[in-house]
């Protein structure tokens, strides 16, 4: 997988992500993580650590997203999760059907038959799902499970489809504009494990009604 490069935003991470570079040194790839420069402790937890580190202009998980996908010089990138949740073990399933199926973006889902979570909550389940029903019907996104990032996917297919959001509804936008794009999406099984520190970033109210925003936005643009 040296044609792929790793996306691991990471703020306030310090006790989660040394314990997830750790289990990515045997694997054949790059990696990029992108902090805010106040986020003194992460910086220091991964000092001894041979990964490229990128600093926020801007706050919020999709700016650092953004951030990381325009600065990635192999063909294939890959968002992951710096609180160990995302298995590096899955990557090269998802590397394959990247390759010999031609496909543009891989979307990990937890809802396919084989996939799991230790992680999902009742209220996170139902919203995922009513997001996932909302792109099927209004957008015809082939994936099944929306708000899930463990996404792989083509470097210069991503940039070309000029992303903005900068908040977690970017977890929408992207596969959006890449189905409207006529990218090729494909899903594939996944396991979300728990979380090495315990933390959420994600308020599930307040991000849920931004990505409703976003959804409408894109939709009547």
């Amino acid at each position: 997988m040296e044609h792929l490069t790793l996306i691991i935003p990471a703020k306030n991470e310090e006790d989660s992500l040394p314990h997830v570079l750790n289990e990515l040194k045997k694997y054949n790839l790059k990696v990029i993580v992108i902090l805010e420069k106040e986020d003194v402790n992460t910086i220091n937890s991964i000092k001894e650590y041979e990964c490229k580190i990128l600093y926020q202009n801007n706050k919020g998980y999709g700016d650092a997203l953004l951030k990381g996908i325009k600065n990635v010089t192999t063909n294939f990138f890959c968002i992951f999760n710096a609180d160990g949740s995302f298995n590096p073990i899955e990557l090269q399933n998802m590397y394959d059907h990247a390759v010999k199926e031609n496909a543009d973006f891989i979307f990990g889902s937890r809802y396919m038959k084989g996939a799991s979570s230790e992680d999902d909550t009742i209220i996170t389940f139902i919203g995922n799902k009513i997001f996932t029903l909302i792109g099927k019907i209004f957008f015809s996104l082939p994936i099944s499970d929306i708000l899930y990032t463990f996404v792989l996917g083509n470097t210069e297919k991503a940039n070309a489809l000029q992303l903005k959001e900068k908040k977690f509804s970017f977890c929408v936008e992207l596969p959006i504009l890449a189905k409207k794009s006529n990218y090729k999406l494909i899903s594939v099984p996944s396991h979300e494990r728990s979380r090495i520190a315990g933390k959420k970033k994600v308020n599930e109210f307040k991000d849920g009604f931004l990505i409703l925003l976003s959804m409408i936005k894109i939709y009547f643009n």
